[in-house]
């Protein structure tokens, strides 16, 4: 049994993602439950405050995706409540949830990441987007990859491999948020590295890849039973696979991260890895990719949970 006493799992919230993180907080209040956890699982509502106030929690484990669950903001409110929690500091967060900051944070760092612009909608409207959707493609070249700066599980996010279609990749991704990242677009084998430290320092666990059968890992190949297939541990060489979890845990520190994060890598025809984005509030569904490192490594996911709690729950802010 645990020695942690009551546990809150956050999940829901407001954000395009809401459906994913109640699925993420069911799966992990039942792992806990398993190990032995006394578990509450609250959505993020008005009553929040007032529950937290009344009967504070040892721990909570964040399992909030995009939006405030990312950005720092409950978080924030975690800590000035003086609740421990598993996860990265707000500050952390807000420099990894914005994309191109993260990008730029890691290039800095060493790593090789696709070359990319960043577009705000007023930019693009302001300037006249034809001209500036032609410039984009004469010096980034095709194909492309358009995702909105902020945000998770695919949304809005599109392969454009046509200079006619990059107008409509770009209105669907301005469709969830104001500003547009577009990058190179590296053809190769895409992998996901998820990074979890219990106290020793980060550890990269197994590289999951990913074989979407419509061959882009869309919100429907994520959250779809069947549409995807996934190799874990990936279909790597022990050089290519070294690298990506090197990356991962490069990236897990260079961004200030802690207890939990994972990578997103395209792993190209040479066998280099190149960094796309990291996620600080890794999903935790039936078909997500941590839980999948987890079993490739020989762990159980509800001891993991429970550790990463109790390490949490001797850190108060």
């Amino acid at each position: 049994m645990s020695d942690l006493g009551h546990v809150l799992v956050l999940a829901g919230g407001l954000s395009y993602e809401r459906e994913v993180s109640l699925r993420s907080g069911r799966r992990v209040s039942e792992v806990l439950r398993a190990a032995g956890v006394d578990v509450e699982t609250r959505d993020t509502d008005a009553s929040l405050v007032p529950s937290i106030l009344a009967d504070p929690p040892d721990a909570v484990f964040v399992t909030l995706h995009g939006g405030a669950g990312e950005d720092g903001a409950i978080r924030s409110i975690l800590e000035l409540l003086n609740v421990p929690y598993v996860g990265a500091d707000p500050d952390a967060c807000r420099v990894a949830y914005d994309k191109p900051t993260a990008k730029a944070v890691v290039r800095s760092f060493g790593l090789r990441t696709p070359e990319s612009v960043t577009l705000p909608k007023e930019t693009f409207h302001d300037l006249g987007a034809s001209v500036v959707l032609t410039r984009i493609v004469e010096h980034l070249g095709l194909p492309l990859f358009v995702k909105p700066a902020r945000g998770g599980s695919a949304l809005g996010a599109s392969i454009v491999r046509t200079a006619e279609d990059l107008p409509a990749a770009m209105v669907g991704c301005f469709a969830y948020g104001d500003t547009a990242l577009v990058e190179r677009c590296i053809e190769g084998v895409e992998v996901a590295v998820s990074v979890v430290d219990l106290g020793e320092g980060p550890v990269a666990l197994p590289a999951v890849e990913i074989v979407p059968d419509e061959g882009v890992y869309d919100y429907a190949a994520r959250y779809t039973a069947g549409h995807t297939e996934f190799f874990a541990p990936a279909r790597l060489s022990e050089t290519a696979a070294a690298a990506c979890a090197e990356m991962a845990v490069t990236a897990h520190s260079a961004l200030g991260l802690r207890d939990i994060s994972r990578t997103d890598l395209i792993v190209d025809a040479e066998g280099l890895p190149h960094f796309l984005e990291v996620n600080v509030a890794p999903g935790m569904t039936e078909t997500s990719l941590l839980p999948m490192s987890v079993e490739a490594a020989g762990q159980d996911l509800g001891t993991l949970c429970r550790t990463l709690l109790q390490s949490a729950s001797h850190r108060r802010p």
